[in-house]
C-alpha cells in the first residue's frame, strides 16, 4: 500500500535592510524556516553567495537531510538485524558544481560514518546494511546525485 505524506513549513525573508532588493548588495540572505511545534531555523545562503557563514544555508540542511535519513534506516535496519549499534558519527561531505549561469547542483555526497557497535565480527553484516538503508532513505532516493558510503566500525570502549 503506496501513502503521501504531507509536509508544511512557513518560510519568511528577514534580510530587508530598508529598500528591499534594489540592488543585488542591499540586502541580507538572511530568512527564517519555521515547522509548526518545532524550533525555528535561522538561516542564509552559503557565504559565496553573499550569506551569513553563522547560519544554516539550504546547502547545510541538505546534506544534513541526507546523513540523518541514512542514520535512521541504518539504525533500524541495525536493530532488525540483532546488530547492536552503541554510537553512530558522520562526518558527511558534498560537492556541489557551480556553473557558467550562476545555477549549479550537487555531484556527489559521501558520508562517513564512525559506527561502534558491540560485536565486532558482525561488521561484515553492518557494512552491508548501508547498502540497504541507501535503497529505503527517502532523501537518497530524492536525489539525482550518488550517494557513497564509507563507514567505519569501532568496538565500545571497555
Amino acid at each position: 500500500m503506496n501513502r503521501e505524506l504531507s509536509y508544511q513549513l512557513e518560510l519568511k525573508w528577514t534580510g530587508n535592510m530598508g529598500i528591499g532588493t534594489k540592488t543585488y548588495t542591499s540586502y541580507e540572505r538572511s530568512h527564517e524556516i519555521n515547522f509548526k511545534n518545532k524550533p525555528l531555523l535561522k538561516c542564509s545562503s552559503d557565504p559565496h553567495f553573499r550569506g551569513n557563514p553563522n547560519l544554516h544555508n539550504p546547502e547545510d540542511l541538505l546534506l544534513s537531510a541526507i546523513s540523518s535519513c541514512h542514520m535512521l534506516w541504518y539504525l533500524h535496519l541495525c536493530s532488525e538485524a540483532g546488530i547492536i549499534v552503541m554510537d553512530y558519527v558522520d562526518h558527511a561531505t558534498g560537492i556541489m558544481t557551480e556553473l557558467d549561469n550562476g545555477s549549479g547542483h550537487f555531484k556527489e555526497v559521501t558520508l562517513n560514518p564512525q559506527i561502534v557497535i558491540t560485536d565486532l565480527t558482525r561488521i561484515s553484516a553492518a557494512k552491508e546494511l548501508h547498502q540497504k538503508a541507501n535503497e529505503l532513505c527517502f532523501i537518497a532516493n530524492s536525489c539525482n546525485f550518488p550517494v557513497y558510503h564509507n563507514p567505519t566500525f569501532k568496538e565500545p570502549k571497555q
